[in-house]
C-alpha cells in the first residue's frame, strides 16, 4: 500500500513548486511556511541564495567567525526586510519555533553574537518573504501548484540549496522522486 503524501498546509511544512512552475521568482522554489492561518500565510524561500553585501555596522560577513552562515532570497515581497532563520533555541522571548529546530526571529545582538562564534548556530539571513491572503494558499496547492513535505532542521539548514528541490521530491518517493529527475532546461531533455 502506497503511502498518502503529506498535505497539511501547516506552520513548520515546507511548500516544494510542481513542475508546473515553469518560470518567474517559484520556479523550483522550496519556501518554508512560518505561519499559517485562516487570515494568511506567510513563507520564507530556502533554496535562493543571495550574493548581498551587508552593512559592516549590521555584520561583516568577511571577518565573520561562523561557517554556518548563509544569505537568501526569502521572497518577491518587502526584498529589503531581513528575516533571521536560525538553530537557537537560547533566545525564546525573541524567537518563534517553526518546527523542531528551526526558530524565526532575534535582534541585532544574537545576530553578530552568533556569527562571531566559530561554534555559533546555523543562520539564514532571508531578504523579502512570500505573503498569500486569505485562502489563496489553500487554492494554489489545491490547483497542483505546490507539494508539501514536513520541514525538519536537516533539510532547511544543511541540505545545500540548490539541490534542495531535487533532495526533498527524490525523499518524498514514488512520483516525486521521478519528478526530481525533470531538467531545468527541456530543451536538454
Amino acid at each position: 500500500m502506497e503511502s498518502l503524501p503529506y498535505a497539511q498546509l501547516a506552520k513548520g511544512s515546507l511548500l516544494i513548486a510542481s513542475p508546473e512552475i515553469d518560470t518567474g521568482v517559484y520556479f523550483r522554489a522550496v519556501l518554508l511556511i512560518c505561519e499559517h492561518s485562516p487570515g494568511g500565510s506567510f513563507a520564507l524561500m530556502m533554496n535562493r541564495p543571495l550574493d548581498a553585501e551587508l552593512p559592516e555596522d549590521i555584520l561583516n560577513l568577511k571577518q565573520a567567525a561562523n561557517p554556518r552562515i548563509q544569505i537568501c532570497n526569502g521572497g518577491p515581497l518587502q526584498p529589503t526586510q531581513m528575516m533571521l532563520i536560525h538553530s537557537s533555541n537560547k533566545i525564546p522571548e525573541q524567537t518563534l519555533e517553526v518546527c523542531s529546530g528551526v526558530y524565526l526571529g532575534g535582534d541585532l545582538q544574537f545576530l553578530q553574537e552568533a556569527a562571531n562564534d566559530h561554534d555559533g548556530p546555523h543562520l539564514r539571513l532571508c531578504f523579502g518573504y512570500a505573503g498569500w491572503g486569505s485562502g489563496n494558499l489553500e487554492r494554489e496547492f489545491m490547483s497542483g501548484a505546490w507539494f508539501l513535505h514536513p520541514a525538519s532542521s536537516r533539510l532547511v539548514f544543511e541540505t545545500p540549496p540548490q539541490k534542495m528541490w531535487q533532495t526533498i521530491l527524490r525523499e518524498m518517493g514514488g512520483k516525486y522522486a521521478t519528478m526530481s529527475m525533470i531538467p531545468e532546461d527541456l530543451s536538454l531533455n
